[in-house]
């Protein structure tokens, strides 16, 4: 397995954001992210039909379990390409597929807003990347260029923070003891509702190219912690709570008792004996490259 790194494409304010700050938060709910949130990617990876020795290009892969997952479903005889700003969530996929067995996949940190991509893959996958970007319709005109004629894109965006219940009740329990975040705060990008509204999104699509544009409602539970202590550690550190939580800075830090004592309240119906379990909503986008 090929695991060179190269970053060949300057970097953004977001991705410098990924890599100098939510990194680490992500490095430290690994679980929770990776596999928590997994309902979202298992259903329509399960519903996926690959032919066999399909090229993939899988966008925003993270720590590489779903590059992983295609590059099984595409066999020995296809490949696929995990692309991701953060080369440290990258480390976790090469030695996972070193692991495995797992051979034909290969990971490279980029900004693939701006990655050179040459018409070689018959799909593009990301689950939950397409909603970071620093300009939609231009990542997509890019990532479009990675598809031969007929390629599919598939990709998993939330759904809007109403429909969340895990982002909302949390960020709306820190709001009701800090103040929003303004509006220079650092950020990671557009963020998790920017692709919730299907008429935007499917116009951003057709600018950029692409056609046969559909929307899938996947419904489902999320595990936000193994207990209730670490359901509110991941709520404080990531996310809509995270966030006006991390902006608020010392005045957060002082009313942290009170805050964890609320959302250990808000977030305590939830509690199960397999965890922290809360409804979610996304959306399953595809659309094709045109022939």
């Amino acid at each position: 397995m090929n695991s060179t790194t190269a970053a060949t494409t300057e970097t953004n304010p977001y991705v410098e954001f990924w890599n100098d700050t939510l990194a680490d938060k992500f490095e430290r709910f690994r679980e929770i992210l990776m596999n928590g949130l997994s309902y979202h990617s298992r259903v329509p990876l399960e519903r996926l039909h690959v032919e066999p020795g399909s090229r993939i290009v899988d966008v925003g892969c993270g720590w590489g379990d779903t590059a992983i997952q295609l590059a099984r479903k595409t066999g020995p005889d296809g490949f696929v390409l995990g692309l991701d700003c953060v080369d440290r969530f990258l480390d976790h996929g090469r030695r996972e597929a070193e692991a495995a067995g797992v051979d034909n996949v290969r990971f490279q940190a980029e900004d693939v807003e701006r990655y050179p991509f040459e018409p070689n893959f018959d799909l593009c996958f990301s689950r939950f990347g397409m909603m970071f970007f620093e300009n939609p319709v231009a990542a997509m005109r890019n990532v479009r260029k990675s598809l031969r004629p007929g390629g599919t894109l598939m990709f998993i965006v939330w759904r809007t923070i109403d429909d969340n219940p895990w982002f909302g009740l949390p960020k709306q329990v820190v709001l009701d003891f800090l103040e929003p975040p303004g509006d220079d705060a650092r950020t990671c990008g557009p963020g998790p509702f920017s692709m919730a509204d299907p008429e935007v999104v499917e116009q951003q699509l057709e600018i950029a190219g692409f056609e046969d544009v559909r929307f899938e409602r996947i419904d489902g539970p999320v595990t936000v912690g193994a207990s209730l202590e670490e359901a509110i550690r991941f709520q404080l550190a990531i996310g809509p709570a995270g966030e006006v939580f991390r902006e608020a800075g010392e005045e957060a830090e002082r009313q942290r008792d009170r805050i964890e004592a609320a959302m250990r309240e808000a977030l305590a119906p939830y509690h199960e004996a397999s965890g922290v379990v809360m409804p979610s909503s996304s959306w399953t986008i595809t659309a094709r490259q045109p022939r």
